[in-house]
């Protein structure tokens, strides 16, 4: 019995390993091909001759990726706290207090989950028009917002209702703490997981946008990465190392925020959506 365990490891560890090489096949291209001279013309597989960084600094200056990134950095930013704070806030009554009303205003908030953004795009545009929003970085966050807000209330309310037990409040509400005072310091702290999986989920779809902010953010002062990185792609299509090193660049920043926050992802993700 422990030898077909092991061999059943062993062949799962295998199909793992198999999955994420395979997976890594195009960020292996990528980086091969970003740090290559311009006239070196070797095979994609194949690492440079010469290890060269020009590229990403011509990618950063042709691109105009400084003012793209600062605005793409304050969308995101502005976005995700407001997701966290008022999402964390709306939850939470939303967990405690089973009222007929909660009920209602829960199941409609998990309703808005099911309807693809992209059918609101046109009343939407309209009313920003109307509004004078466009070009303006409080249209693309408040856009973010409304649209991670019912993901955000779903994951927090069920993380509270299925991990912080209830008696961590009652004795803080006898100490005197107030309702806010006991969220803030009682239960707030305590949503570490599921507030790095928001963030993960969020900002990684914010960072990336391209359906929405190509529709709200056209003038150049306030083009976010992926809008920049689009014009840039379509004319510099004969000069892939560029393209490879913006690509890169633009990139990173969110890998960086996965590696600090993966190891209470999947603890926060699981436990979120446990209970509805």
């Amino acid at each position: 019995m422990d030898y077909m365990n092991k061999r059943k490891k062993t062949v799962l560890t295998g199909i793992a390993l198999a999955i994420t090489l395979f997976h890594l096949i195009p960020f292996y291209i990528l980086f091969t091909t970003a740090f290559k001279e311009k006239g070196d013309f070797s095979s994609k597989w194949a690492f440079p001759k010469q290890w060269s960084f020009v590229n990403f600094s011509e990618a950063w200056e042709m691109a105009n990726l400084g003012n793209a990134f600062l605005n793409t950095v304050i969308i995101t930013f502005f976005s995700a706290l407001l997701l966290i704070v008022f999402g964390s806030l709306a939850a939470y009554p939303l967990a405690r207090r089973q009222t007929r009303l909660n009920k209602y205003m829960y199941i409609l908030f998990i309703s808005v989950m099911v309807i693809p953004p992209l059918t609101a795009l046109v009343p939407l545009y309209n009313l920003v028009v109307d509004m004078g929003l466009m070009n303006t970085h409080l249209i693309a966050i408040l856009n973010n917002v409304a649209s991670f807000m019912p993901l955000t209330i779903f994951l927090y309310a069920g993380f509270i209702r299925s991990t912080i037990p209830k008696e961590l409040e009652e004795a803080a509400k006898i100490d005197g703490a107030s309702t806010i005072g006991t969220f803030f310091k009682v239960v707030f702290p305590l949503l570490k997981p599921i507030t790095a999986s928001i963030l993960i989920i969020s900002c990684v779809y914010i960072w990336n946008d391209y359906q929405f902010a190509i529709f709200f953010l056209q003038a150049d002062e306030v083009k976010t990465i992926t809008v920049a990185l689009s014009g840039f792609f379509g004319s510099n299509t004969n000069n892939l190392n560029l393209v490879a090193a913006a690509a890169i660049l633009a990139v990173m920043p969110m890998a960086v925020l996965f590696l600090f926050l993966q190891k209470h992802f999947i603890q926060g993700l699981s436990a979120g959506s446990v209970k509805g």
